[in-house]
């Protein structure tokens, strides 16, 4: 992308950026589907999904036991340099979950959603489909896209110093924006997320002291912070350039991340799997190949931190007036 961080001039933005058309991906959907029809033959679940999950899931548990009477440096150097990988891997496929992509059956998703929790530590697979499909459905829809930082994060969030600290802890911003913005109430699914989650929490404990448990909590910690695969939280939706609004990726590490590199393709077909995406854009270059993209997930985060003129407010809003259902 031609857009070094460091050389441009300016100021920080004061508000977000307004739009007042609908958003893209509906209407470029239809435009592709009309002549490509064929692009329909790539939608539907990963055969491969269900041993992919299992295969991280278990180097992960397997990992966490191995380190249980580590020291901690040794904890942090393999948290850092090896679970934050596998930690970011399974979010991403909890993500490829909430579209329903590795079975046909709604339920049997969610099931692999709350399994593929597990080494994350925290319980998230059930809230995030809530969320995240509202800001596929009403993307930059103010007050109901929870992808978008909030009014707190403008103010707080302003220089280099305050951005760094933001990127080390986006997580915690991403996890708790719309517990705070617009809270739902929980339901059966949660309940059984966080019981299934708690005793897989207790267990390692009891086996294998915190420890284990405290490996696994760090790998998804740094894993979504300071760190090249959390890359993909910027470079998705932050507005580099004015004229656009989601930006792919078409780096190596979409090899680990189920290919969400792939964002405009992504937003453009919801249920096509990751590892099909490339074939969206081979079917129909001339929809993408002239849009800007990324081929650095650091890259993006240096340019976040150190260009001036990007911040918070670098994101593109709606008014509620305009949200439309698919």
């Amino acid at each position: 992308m031609g857009m070094g961080g460091d050389e441009r001039e300016g100021v920080m933005a004061t508000d977000f950026f307004w739009s007042y058309t609908d958003e893209p991906h509906a209407t470029r959907r239809r435009q592709i589907l009309s002549r490509y029809p064929q692009i329909k033959e790539l939608f539907g679940p990963d055969p491969w999904a269900f041993f992919k999950i299992t295969v991280v899931v278990s180097i992960q548990l397997w990992t966490a036991t191995y380190l249980h009477d580590a020291g901690w440096l040794k904890i942090l150097a393999f948290a850092y340099f090896f679970g934050s990988f596998f930690n970011h891997n399974l979010f991403l496929a909890i993500h490829e979950l909430s579209h329903n992509l590795a079975f046909s059956i709604p339920s049997y998703n969610r099931w692999l959603g709350i399994f593929a929790n597990l080494p994350i530590g925290v319980p998230m697979s059930i809230t995030f489909q809530k969320y995240h499909l509202e800001h596929h459905r009403y993307q930059g829809v103010d007050g109901i896209d929870m992808d978008i930082p909030s009014h707190a994060e403008t103010r707080l969030v302003t220089n280099v110093m305050t951005k760094s600290i933001w990127v080390v802890l986006q997580l915690f911003f991403y996890a708790l924006r719309p517990l705070f913005l617009k809270p739902k109430p929980p339901g059966l699914w949660e309940f059984v997320n966080l019981v299934i989650q708690v005793a897989l929490d207790a267990a390692m404990v009891y086996f294998w002291e915190w420890k284990s448990l405290a490996y696994l909590i760090l790998s998804t910690f740094v894993g979504g912070g300071m760190h090249p695969m959390a890359g993909h939280f910027i470079s998705e939706h932050y507005v580099f350039n004015p004229d656009q609004e989601t930006y792919s990726y078409y780096g190596p590490l979409n090899l680990f991340t189920w290919h969400v590199g792939y964002h405009n393709e992504h937003h453009d077909f919801p249920r096509i799997p990751g590892h099909k995406l490339h074939k969206v854009r081979e079917i129909a270059p001339e929809y993408y190949e002239n849009l800007e993209s990324y081929k650095s997930w650091s890259q993006v985060i240096y340019m976040y931190v150190m260009d001036r003129t990007v911040g918070p407010f670098s994101r593109t809003k709606r008014k509620p007036a305009a949200k439309k259902s698919e």
